[in-house]
């Protein structure tokens, strides 16, 4: 008897102890916010054969884990940015652009049409063969591609109905391909109003844009027939809009493809290592935006 009294003694003064003295459970930590994420657009621009460069860019984009959250083209850069958009895999876009000869996109018309030798339904019909979705709004990366209003001047952006029609117009140099009639509207290639539309990719939300300018060397001291002439006065134009909008971009990459000829499809290998290159080169300068970027949201959210 007197030993149970002695327990229970025990065990009241333990109760009586731990209520007066145990600490009240600490508040459960609050839940840590994921870091921002910024949305990237990709821009690329105009240059014909050199496009090429754009797929080496791209590989070097994704081998570093950089994502694509957006996509705006011009001319080259709309059919490089479609495929790409649809597929998400540089690899698949390498295996397009190894096979893609010049037969595959232009459509020489024995009776040259007076609007342009090139009518472009080759162009359309290649896209539409290589892209498996058949409407931009189907793409896995929102894409948009730059043309030009011919009877007013206007920039007009198709981020809307069928992918292989809106890369036809945004490739169609005016002199060489005939103008696609769409919507209401006569198109030509973007170029001739924005070759590295990084403005389009600002307007649609980018918080950090990588634009892919392959027109900065111009020189061409082998023109010799009105095919030559022509491609050769639209890289003047296009070059000289393309300084004052590529300033625009957190980050450029101008890979070095200056002595690739306008219609040159010999060299893809070159360009495409060109663009790795100048991508690679670029990538610090990339990682360091992306990550100021994201210290400046925190500091704005922690206020």
């Amino acid at each position: 008897m007197k030993s149970r009294i002695i327990v229970a003694a025990c065990f009241m003064a333990v109760i009586f102890h731990g209520c007066a003295t145990a600490p009240p459970p600490p508040p459960p930590a609050p839940a840590l916010a994921p870091p921002p994420v910024p949305k990237i657009a990709l821009v690329l621009g105009g240059g014909a054969a050199r496009g090429f460069a754009h797929v080496g860019v791209i590989r070097a984009l994704e081998q570093e884990k950089i994502p694509v959250d957006m996509i705006v083209g011009t001319s080259v850069g709309s059919l490089i940015g479609a495929i790409y958009a649809d597929t998400r895999s540089s690899f698949e876009l390498e295996v397009i652009a190894f096979k893609l000869e010049k037969d595959d996109l232009f459509d020489f018309s024995i009776f040259s049409s007076a609007t342009g030798p090139v009518k472009g339904d080759r162009l359309e019909n290649f896209v539409q063969a290589k892209v498996r979705k058949k409407n931009i709004e189907q793409l896995s990366i929102p894409f948009s591609a730059v043309a030009t209003n011919l009877l007013t001047g206007e920039r007009v952006v198709l981020d809307k109905g069928p992918v292989g029609r809106a890369v036809r117009a945004s490739s169609s140099i005016p002199g060489i391909f005939t103008p696609v009639s769409y919507r209401g509207m006569t198109l030509v290639d973007g170029g001739v109003v924005d070759n590295v539309p990084v403005d389009v990719a600002r307007e649609k939300g980018a918080d950090i844009v990588i634009a892919v300018n392959i027109g900065k060397d111009v020189v061409n001291k082998d023109v010799s027939n009105i095919l030559d002439i022509t491609l050769q006065a639209v890289n003047i134009m296009a070059y000289e809009i393309s300084k004052f909008k590529a300033q625009g971009a957190d980050v450029l990459i101008e890979p070095d493809v200056g002595g690739v000829a306008t219609m040159d499809f010999t060299r893809k290998e070159y360009c495409m290592r060109a663009g790795i290159e100048a991508a690679q080169r670029m990538m610090p300068e990339l990682k360091k935006k992306i990550a100021l970027w994201v210290a400046q949201q925190q500091a704005v959210t922690n206020q």
